[in-house]
């Protein structure tokens, strides 16, 4: 027999990690007309007309509403969009991202 000990191979996977996720959120501003804001919501959010009005009143009534959720890198272009699109038409409409908990 051989001095050898045999030995069962021990395979390790690595588990990659999901991205983490970023939300979306629309500010409320006293200045930015309702029709705009669901116009953007459907232009940058493909929402329909009904969901992109329950978003609007929903910011307009609390302050602020989550839009969407998306990878880093989408929510923060997403969001970047959305708000130079509304500048363009010199209104102050604001979209951030911040993680998701």
């Amino acid at each position: 027999m051989s001095d050898t000990a045999l030995r069962p191979r021990v395979k390790t996977r690595t588990k990659t990690q999901r991205p983490r996720l970023h939300k979306v959120i629309l500010v409320n501003d006293d200045y930015t007309p309702r029709e705009f804001v669901v116009t953007v919501l459907k232009a940058e959010f493909r929402m329909n007309e009904s969901q992109a009005y329950r978003v609007m009143i929903t910011a307009h009534q609390k302050g602020v509403c989550v839009v969407a959720v998306f990878a880093k890198d989408i929510a923060e272009s997403k969001a970047t969009r959305a708000t130079e699109m509304a500048r363009s038409q010199g209104y102050p409409l604001l979209f951030t991202t911040e993680p998701e908990e």
